[in-house]
């Protein structure tokens, strides 16, 4: 049964899998996009807060400006126990490059439950599922450079995997993740623009696959993170959506590790699939300047802040009161794979007890048969009648 389960993780980890909702921050325990199966922890709470930006000269003559696409957002995680973990997710800054402001304060609101940590404690291996909501609380949507959506509240969810090198402190060592996302988007019959001449409204609800996979390698003060992530859409947006194009990115990324409850993550997006427009501009929809990328961005920069409020001990026990704690956890989790391996054993005992006694009761079965057929034997002659 082990050696099964190992061989369904190697081949879950050949797939490529994404976090729920494209491009937005995984906050809690995971890296910058890809969520970690493992949960946070009941009564632990921790915020991060992050932004990202991307900019270029766009235009011509006296019209040449820089193009920003610019986020600010931050991420609330808080464990409701061992294995639930609840993210609050608005989004409180959007560059939008339209309407009056040419952006949304605030943008819009994610909501996430996710139930992590499942698995057998021996094993590397952890397992979860996320499941989240997107509330449309900014006032323009289908915006340039981000991710699809139509205004409308939307739903997800996401398979979660990770690998963790050492089970009993996954923090000191390498750990690898792996999400697959699907997206609702809930568009039907919306119109995407504010443009007189464009009549064009979703005929039908566009769905999305998200895929994501990344690697977090740990130092004493430093991490180095690695991330891929991208989409598919299984029913593309109408012609007149922004960002209905599949991205794949490449995220490299350290994290600086402050103190216990402090760290600073840096990242940068770069984009590996081409930039091929899809989007049609005869509805009288603005188009960006030649000189920017007319899909995805080229590049993006990541900023972000994770603190660490609950449990307040975090901020006040001494590296000896941690260390101690890292070993009482361990002394747990060897006392349940003790439990399990007593458990099997007194189960192989029962097996094997139950084994002496059916070979015991065949073995009175077949001294009972010879008997009966010795029996038998002697009787038969006494039945024949004598010749004439």
């Amino acid at each position: 049964m082990k050696k099964l389960i190992g061989i369904l993780s190697v081949v879950f980890l050949m797939i490529p899998f994404g976090t729920t909702f494209a491009q937005e921050h995984s906050g809690g325990d995971g890296l910058i996009y890809v969520h970690s199966a493992k949960a946070i922890g009941k009564g632990y709470l921790n915020t991060y807060f992050n932004s990202r930006f991307f900019g270029k000269l766009g235009g011509a003559g006296l019209r040449v400006a820089t193009y920003w696409d610019v986020q600010g957002a931050f991420a609330i995680n808080y464990g409701l126990t061992d294995r639930l973990e609840l993210q609050l997710f608005p989004v409180l800054y959007q560059d939008t490059n339209r309407g009056g402001t040419g952006y949304n304060i605030p943008d819009d609101f994610f909501l996430k439950l996710k139930i992590g940590s499942l698995g057998d404690p021996e094993s590397p291996f952890r397992f979860g599922i996320i499941a989240s909501t997107r509330i449309p609380t900014g006032k323009t949507h289908n915006i340039v450079y981000e991710s699809y959506s139509a205004g409308t509240i939307e739903a997800g969810f996401t398979g979660l995997m990770s690998y963790f090198k050492d089970v009993g402190y996954p923090e000191d060592n390498y750990s690898f993740h792996a999400n697959l996302g699907y997206i609702f988007h809930n568009d039907a019959g919306n119109k995407l623009t504010d443009s007189p001449n464009d009549t064009v409204s979703a005929k039908s609800i566009s769905t999305e696959l998200t895929y994501g996979f990344g690697l977090r390698y740990p130092f004493d003060k430093w991490d180095i993170t690695f991330e891929f992530n991208g989409n598919a859409f299984l029913q593309k947006p109408p012609v007149t959506a922004f960002s209905r194009e599949n991205y794949f990115y490449f995220t490299p990324g350290v994290r600086y590790k402050v103190l216990r409850w402090l760290n600073i993550d840096f990242a940068a997006d770069l984009r590996m699939t081409p930039d091929k427009d899809e989007t049609k501009y005869e509805f009288g929809i603005g188009r960006l300047p030649m000189q920017l990328p007319s899909t995805w961005p080229d590049w993006r920069i990541n900023l972000a802040v994770q603190v660490f409020i609950l449990p307040v001990s975090l901020r006040q026990e001494s590296e000896r009161d941690i260390l101690m704690k890292k070993a009482a956890s361990r002394r747990e989790l060897f006392e349940q794979i003790v439990r399990q391996q007593k458990e099997t054993e007194a189960a192989e005992k029962e097996l094997e007890r139950i084994k002496k006694e059916r070979r015991k009761a065949e073995k009175e079965l077949q001294n009972l048969r010879e008997l009966l057929e010795g029996k038998k034997k002697k009787t038969e002659p006494q039945k024949q009648k004598p010749k004439p």
